[in-house]
């Protein structure tokens, strides 16, 4: 059986991940590969999910950058061994609301923890596992926010400072530069501007592995 493919989609709060999630699916059903998995992150097993309420809530105790680094990790490799792979294994394409770039932009940019550590669990977790392909919808954090505050309550880590979110994002930015295997779609455009440029990726990738 032919090994599935694994598609991620990245970007700051605001930029209409879960909108050019759907996208992708309708595109790939399109295009006759049925019944992908989604997966988010932090989350999608039972243990990843009570990780991201630790990470994504206020609780009594304050949660250094350190340990929320340490709980990322801990609930990704749980996705990834236990969800993602054995998919990929039957052959199914899967789909990600997230993944390490998340960590690498804003732990590493929007949090300024060391580079050298964020390699160092990447490499002990992960090893050489990736996306086959990223999709990183690019927002300028202020009007991403905005959006954000629309939809409701901002969470743990949307309520960071803006320069916080200005620094995770020009770290995107570095690490989608020059990556092969990831693709920036501009997500000030128009809504139905953005889900065409999805579209046009995700059929555009789906010509190069078949």
């Amino acid at each position: 059986m032919k090994k599935g493919k694994f598609i991620v989609v990245e970007g700051l709060e605001g930029a209409g991940k879960s909108t050019s999630l759907e996208t992708i699916i309708k595109t790939l059903n399109m295009l006759g590969i049925s019944d992908p998995v989604l997966t988010r992150e932090p989350g999608g097993t039972p243990l990843a999910e009570k990780l991201r309420y630790l990470i994504k809530h206020e609780t009594e105790e304050p949660v250094t950058d350190k340990a929320e680094l340490l709980m990322l990790y801990a609930a990704r490799i749980q996705l990834v061994e236990n969800v993602i792979k054995p998919a990929l294994t039957e052959g199914k394409w899967v789909i990600g609301d997230r993944h390490d770039m998340s960590s690498q932009a804003y732990q590493g940019g929007g949090r300024q923890i060391d580079s050298n550590l964020i390699n160092t669990l990447r490499t002990i977790t992960l090893g050489d596992f990736e996306p086959d392909f990223t999709l990183y919808l690019d927002i300028d954090p202020a009007l991403g926010l905005a959006r954000a505050k629309g939809r409701g309550k901002l969470d743990r880590i949307e309520q960071q400072k803006l320069d916080f979110f200005y620094r995770t994002r020009q770290r995107y930015l570095e690490l989608v530069k020059d990556n092969p295997k990831a693709v920036i779609i501009d997500a000030t455009q128009e809504f139905d501007q953005v889900q065409i440029a999805v579209e046009q990726a995700i059929e555009n990738f789906v010509k190069q592995v078949k």
